[in-house]
């Protein structure tokens, strides 16, 4: 069944080329909601099995149809929701895309602070952001506001500096230039509007359940293990779980078996504990979806 009565469904709004694209299409599959394959084609996709309909925009234009409710909810990178000012409230964080928006100088230039600036030539896709900071930095600086390839204007004489977004700063390093000030920080949010009608609240309910379960499952592995009787208390203590590890008793006299959750960000020193705690045959499995 493909949900196609407009007033059922939820209109969300994604970048139709780009970095966030293709993870927000990826994110929203892996809550089982299947779209419609042609959809991209003709900038809207519907899904086939959850009243979703899918509008493929430019990501800066994401916080502009969201707050004309042309879009009940959109999936964009923070920069872009602070860049545009527009009256929507961030309703989620979606932990991708993760980035922030730094100054960047030449390399052969001394930076001794803020001070830098002043009086200087910046580069940016972000003049709103940066003419923020400079203000409440006290800075005068003149802003360049350009498209695109902002890394280039140092080297072209168009600018001194140039202030844009940073990930793995390899850019910068390609271009010569250094990273001086983090301004911000940004990553994936999903964005709304607080006309959204009660109809498609619910239904974003329904999603942002979903998509918990999606990302809760990626930060966290499913682990079993053996180990000795007179370790339990030492490793339960390591392996928590969501409330306690399970624990059940092996074939061979003396041994257990435990089974629990590890969040990724601590999975190694936790795998390191329990080596010294003397557990044996670990098994570390992806989970698929996780409800807590």
């Amino acid at each position: 069944m493909i949900y196609s009565n407009e007033t059922e469904n939820l209109r969300i709004a994604v970048q139709k080329t780009g970095r966030l694209s293709e993870k927000s299409l990826t994110l929203i599959e892996e809550t089982g909601i299947r779209l419609t394959q042609e959809g991209k084609l003709k900038l809207v996709s519907v899904g086939q099995n959850f009243p979703v309909e899918i509008l493929f925009l430019r990501d800066n234009d994401i916080p502009q149809y969201v707050a004309d409710n042309v879009a009940d909810i959109g999936i964009v990178g923070e920069n872009e929701v602070m860049e545009k000012d527009k009256p929507v409230d961030i309703i989620d964080r979606l932990g991708f895309a993760r980035c922030r928006l730094s100054l960047a100088i030449p390399q052969s230039l001394e930076y001794k602070g803020l001070s830098f600036f002043n009086g200087k030539k910046i580069a940016t896709t972000y003049p709103k952001i940066l003419q923020k900071f400079l203000n409440e930095n006290k800075i005068e600086a003149e802003i360049h506001e350009i498209s695109g390839s902002v890394e280039i204007a140092p080297s072209i004489g168009l600018a001194d500096a140039i202030f844009d977004i940073v990930s793995s700063g390899s850019t910068l390093i390609s271009n010569r230039l250094k990273e001086v000030e983090v301004v911000c920080y940004s990553e994936a949010v999903v964005i709304g509007n607080s006309k959204m009608p009660e109809s498609r609240k619910r239904i974003l309910q329904q999603l942002l359940f979903r998509i918990h379960a999606v990302l809760n499952a990626k930060n966290n592995k499913y682990i079993l293990l053996n180990a000795p009787n007179e370790s339990l208390e030492n490793i339960t203590a390591v392996l928590p779980g969501m409330k306690s590890p399970t624990i059940m008793p092996l074939a061979e006299k003396g041994w257990s078996s435990l089974h629990s959750v590890v969040n990724e960000n601590e999975f190694w020193d936790i795998i390191k504990k329990l080596k010294e705690y003397g557990a044996q045959g670990i098994l570390v499995i992806p989970i698929e979806k996780m409800i807590v």
